[in-house]
């Protein structure tokens, strides 16, 4: 795992891997749409980070999106924060705008 996929990866990147190649991804992953001037993104950080540190084992890929983003497109995002769990590529549930660190918890227990 490279340092900008864990647990701790606190910044949007703007370099996202294509459809296919998350498709292929092996694993629990965890995938997290945002943009760093979002204001919704900006209150859920502290949350996310905060219950990503109980789950070091999960590959946390945080992708900038925005109009134009295919990835983004391709898993029907349409608000920020919008954190999608996969397992093998394959998606096993999502979690949009969240507020509360229950509900981060809650999507991250399902992990292998």
């Amino acid at each position: 795992m490279s340092s900008d996929q864990n647990a701790l990866n606190s910044d949007y990147s703007e370099a996202a891997p294509t459809f296919e190649q998350v498709s292929a991804m092996i694993g629990d992953i965890i995938l997290e749409f945002g943009a760093p001037w979002c204001s919704h993104c900006q209150v859920a950080q502290p949350l996310v980070q905060e219950e990503l540190t109980e789950h070091p084992e999960l590959v946390h890929i945080k992708l900038y999106d925005g109009k134009g983003k295919p990835l983004g497109r391709a898993f029907n995002v349409k608000l920020w924060p919008t954190l999608i769990l996969l397992r093998d590529g394959k998606e096993i549930d999502r979690l949009i705008r969240p507020v509360r660190g229950d509900e981060i918890h809650h999507l991250l227990m399902q992990s292998q």
